[in-house]
């Protein structure tokens, strides 16, 4: 999925109040961007980053710029706008890329279920069970190659896991999809140590039968495409 707007580079100044981030742009110029990211963000918000920003023109938005990009750079890149996943996913889903579950006919998204929330996306095929999907954006790395969900505490991570538990004990299929947003991982797995919380919902999921699967993303400022799987390690 290529981005709609050709993005510019900058160096991060600070980011604050989870969803804005101070920028300073090549020609000198500090403006504020939208960072469509309610997670930590550890390890990739040092002021002097270099970022890669989505301009815009859109006279409803008060913000003119969107994070899109860490540029690490290495050759690697981290995707930090965690809308992002969903869209390509959708795209790729549709087109039957996602081998795993390329045999189903319908792929519809943001629908209702469990105790007031929404799937990502829902799979159904008239001779197979439905399969309830949720995304989950990684860009979190302490340890060389390995990514790790989440970076932060997230409660509604939790409530998402149960949710779909419960399908999967109603005889459904329900699916965690993570999908690393970092180009120098190659395998991810749970971050115990910062939600706990989380990572016992996750492994009473899957003892209720919850499937998981993760890829990496081909990334670069021109756009985010979905790459290989990638192994998920949980004891």
């Amino acid at each position: 999925m290529d981005f709609h707007t050709p993005l510019i580079p900058a160096r991060l100044i600070r980011r604050y109040k989870r969803f804005l981030a101070d920028m300073r742009l090549e020609d000198g110029r500090e403006i504020t961007a939208h960072c469509a990211n309610p997670g930590s963000m550890m390890g990739l918000k040092d002021e002097g980053q270099l970022c890669w920003l989505e301009p815009n023109d859109d006279p409803k938005k008060k913000l003119k710029y969107g994070w899109r990009l860490v540029d690490h750079e290495n050759g690697h890149f981290t995707g930090v706008d965690t809308s992002m996943p969903n869209r390509a996913l959708k795209a790729a889903f549709m087109a039957h890329e996602v081998p795993e579950v390329a045999d189903y006919a319908t792929v519809r998204p943001e629908v209702k279920y469990g105790e007031n929330s929404r799937v990502d996306f829902l799979l159904t095929d008239d001779d197979k069970p439905d399969l309830w999907l949720e995304v989950k954006s990684v860009t979190l790395c302490r340890t060389p190659g390995l990514a790790e969900f989440p970076d932060s505490v997230t409660a509604r991570g939790t409530k998402h896991l149960n949710d779909l538990a419960e399908q999967a004990r109603r005889g459904d299929r329900a699916m965690l999809f993570y999908l690393v947003q970092r180009t120098d991982c190659t395998s991810v797995t749970l971050a115990d140590d910062i939600d706990p919380t989380y990572a016992q919902a996750f492994r009473d999921a899957r003892k209720a039968g919850l499937e998981v699967l993760a890829y990496s993303c081909n990334i670069t400022p021109k756009g985010i495409t979905l790459n290989a799987r990638v192994p998920f390690r949980f004891d």
